[in-house]
């Protein structure tokens, strides 16, 4: 496990080279996606960025997303971050879930064989199929399960889905284990976050976009501060509200 003076030595450098990366997602530098496409298994997908994005394309010849949010594998694109020479922050599968009931483990497999091989990058892989990873990672996926590089994390939107996820989290092994508790749909009340190395919160954004309560938001930051975990405010979502008080807040910071 990485110390928080460790993440924020290694991270630091990654800052001087965001500007000239491919993500416009604020809390990382690139994405990679040798798998595309997904399917709904909860409230936090309702209004999906990926499936919105991936369905404008459907139909259209030559384009990455010709067949919409239908999920593929790409194996042509595992080899991308070794060609990859200055070392960045990057979002595994930011257009899908890497432990998709659909992909097999073998191919699971190759892409965490892919991410040992480039320790200067580090790799954030998130999921809402949460006991399949942590399965994966007691299991098959050891090699590549304390790695200080690759940090597995699960996403948050409600008590009802998301706590438990949390759990799933904590009994897996993890270089560093992280939480997107985005979009946040309701006050998440008490968390338990000992074993927690980062937390990211926000709200939702696009049409549809379900409103997200300043409150919640503060009782998350406030537990981080009191655990010492590292919170990212990301986004307010649909509509502007007040501050939360310092917005980005990176293991790096």
């Amino acid at each position: 496990m990485l110390s928080l003076y460790s993440l924020a030595t290694r991270n630091s450098q990654l800052a001087t080279i965001k500007r000239s990366l491919n993500s416009k997602i604020e809390w990382t530098d690139a994405t990679w996606n040798p798998i595309r496409g997904c399917t709904k298994i909860s409230p936090g997908c309702a209004h999906c960025y990926a499936e919105t994005f991936a369905e404008r394309f459907r139909g259209v010849p030559g384009h990455p997303y010709e067949q919409g949010f239908d999920l593929r594998l790409i194996p042509e694109k595992l080899s991308e971050p070794l060609r990859w020479a200055a070392p960045r922050m990057v979002f595994v599968n930011s257009m899908s879930d890497l432990f998709h009931e659909d992909v097999d483990d073998d191919y699971i497999e190759q892409v965490c064989r892919v991410m040992v091989q480039v320790p200067r990058h580090t790799f954030q892989v998130l999921t809402k199929r949460s006991e399949r990873m942590r399965d994966l990672l007691r299991s098959r996926l050891g090699f590549a399960a304390r790695e200080p590089h690759i940090w597995f994390g699960v996403s948050v939107e409600n008590r009802k889905h998301g706590l438990p996820r949390i759990e799933h989290l904590r009994g897996a092994p993890a270089g560093l284990r992280m939480l997107s508790v985005e979009p946040l749909l309701e006050n998440l009340g008490p968390l338990d976050l000992s074993g927690i190395g980062w937390v990211i919160a926000g709200g939702e954004s696009g049409p549809g976009a379900r409103p997200m309560a300043a409150d919640w938001v503060r009782s998350i930051r406030d537990q981080c501060r009191r655990a010492s975990v590292p919170f990212f405010f990301k986004q307010w979502g649909g509509s502007a509200q007040e501050p939360v008080g310092p917005r980005a807040r990176r293991p790096d910071a």
